[in-house]
């Protein structure tokens, strides 16, 4: 099973309807037991990444998710829930993160239109088992006012252009995280959800 981590922000049901529709079991989770017990975690998520933060550490699956992750356990960060897996966030002053990876989530700078949103096209930087059968070049549906800044460069596993170069996928060994929302990013935006699920599936 894999469970999709509920802590009060995100796209839950969507994210839920994906998953089931490209034929894998899910769960909207809310004991830090349940993540930990998953085959493979999804950690959504729209809104504040201060507020998120404080969600997640109220209900002690900031603890959870980590343990998930130390495990080995097929992770995946979504939107908000890639920007969480770094150290910092500048969102509302300074925020600390799950700390995860090295690195900060910035602001877009002035003169871009914010938030970015809409379709933009994603280069891969390295190949990665979410990307199987993804062509390099594909179109995802982004929306987002933040963006990560990593602290190494090797785990940048895709980018988009949207102004500046802005980091659109990233990976390290169980752990994923996108940038743009593959729940809406039709038949290839699913793929990535199908490559997920199978790889959950061989763990």
């Amino acid at each position: 099973m894999i469970a999709i981590v509920d802590y009060g922000m995100g796209n839950l049901r969507s994210v839920h309807k994906a998953m089931e529709k490209v034929g894998f079991a899910a769960a909207v989770v809310r004991e830090p037991e349940e993540v930990v017990a998953a085959r493979g975690v999804v950690l959504p998520g729209v809104g504040a990444f201060r507020d998120a933060m404080a969600n997640l550490r109220r209900a002690a699956l900031d603890e959870a998710v980590k343990q998930a992750i130390g495990r080995g356990k097929p992770f995946l960060g979504i939107c908000l829930g890639l920007q969480l897996l770094f150290e910092t966030s500048e969102e509302f002053g300074s925020t600390h993160g799950l700390g995860i990876f090295p690195g900060r989530v910035r602001r877009l700078p002035p003169g871009l239109k914010i938030p970015h949103m809409g379709w933009n096209h994603v280069h891969w930087q390295k190949p990665v088992p979410l990307t199987r059968g993804i062509p390099d070049g594909t179109a995802f549906y982004f929306v987002h006012s933040y963006y990560v800044d990593p602290g190494d460069q090797d785990l940048v596993a895709g980018v988009t252009d949207y102004g500046i170069p802005v980091t659109a996928m990233v990976s390290r060994d169980n752990v994923f995280g996108i940038q743009f929302h593959p729940e809406k990013s039709s038949t290839l935006g699913l793929k990535i959800l199908q490559n997920f699920g199978e790889l959950v599936s061989t763990c």
